[in-house]
């Protein structure tokens, strides 16, 4: 109740408000701002993937510009040899404008990421783009890029079909349990649905011996997890702790001195208002960590 009061909310809380809460999980508007904020998980051992704020754009124009910042921002990870990766959101690279357009410039960023060695993460976003996702990776996959790795949410009930799709390749999955707003018969909605159905997709993961990113802040799910790797023996090459900026840092650290390869999402960009509006109200579990981590409460 407590977090599905402080997303329902921030509508009305005033604009400078939100922009201090969100500056807890958003490293800024600049480049180099995620570059610090990089700089700054690398010293507490973390890595990172790179996040440009933008999605649903409309415009051939928009969508080349985002384009471009993405391979501004491989740019900047290789001028500083960040230990890092960028993710796209396909949307914002033209998905709903034209299936070639978005085609061609997120290939050029994992081409461009393929020759400085560095990894992209095609993020995956409400159902109505899940199956177009799948195929854009499929097809860089076909085409030679090792480099590039899908995401898929616990909550949706295709989820196991899809994994089973995304084994032949060995894929590299981000498992997360999912935030989008999605109806009943696609997609779970309780609590402990949505728990059981990751935990489940998680040992489907590592059956078929494929690269997991276990993207969650919830300790039932961590703790899973954890005992996974133990009793499977699993080495520290075939999974990461994924989370995200600025929530549960003290778990983050916790991880690292486990002994977990741990990487925190690094949004950044000028759509942060809008970012912060919609991620809050479609996950008020991390709008509840939030705000805790702001007044030290349940450390």
């Amino acid at each position: 109740m407590f977090n599905q009061l402080i997303a329902r909310t921030l509508p009305i809380v005033p604009k400078p408000i939100v922009r201090r809460v969100s500056q807890r999980y958003i490293a800024g508007e600049t480049i180099n701002d995620a570059v610090q904020a990089v700089q700054r998980l690398q010293q507490r051992g973390a890595v990172a993937t790179i996040d440009v704020l933008g999605e649903f754009v409309r415009s051939r124009e928009q969508a080349q510009q985002e384009a471009g910042m993405s391979l501004h921002v491989l740019d900047a990870i290789h001028q500083h040899d960040l230990r890092s990766g960028v993710s796209v959101k396909l949307t914002s690279l033209g998905l709903d404008i034209d299936d070639a357009l978005c085609y061609t410039n997120v290939r050029n960023i994992v081409a461009r990421a393929a020759e400085i060695g560095r990894f992209v993460r095609l993020d995956m976003e409400n159902s109505p783009y899940t199956t177009k996702t799948l195929d854009i990776y499929r097809r860089l996959r076909s085409e030679g890029f090792a480099n590039t790795g899908v995401v898929i949410q616990a909550y949706m009930r295709r989820s196991e079909d899809d994994i089973r799709l995304l084994a032949s390749d060995r894929a590299s999955v981000r498992l997360c349990k999912g935030i989008y707003i999605e109806p009943e018969e696609i997609a779970f909605r309780k609590r402990e649905e949505i728990q059981e159905h990751y935990k489940r997709l998680l040992c489907m993961l590592f059956d078929n011996g494929m690269y997991v990113a276990i993207a969650t802040h919830d300790d039932v799910l961590l703790d899973f997890a954890q005992e996974e790797i133990i009793r499977r023996g699993l080495r520290r090459e075939q999974y990461e702790f994924q989370m995200l900026l600025g929530v549960r840092e003290h778990k983050r650290d916790e991880l690292i001195r486990a002994g977990h390869k741990v990487r925190i999402y690094v949004p950044f960009g000028h759509d942060w208002y809008g970012y912060s509006i919609r991620r809050l109200q479609e996950n008020p579990e991390v709008a509840g960590h939030i705000v805790k981590a702001m007044f030290g409460i349940g450390r």
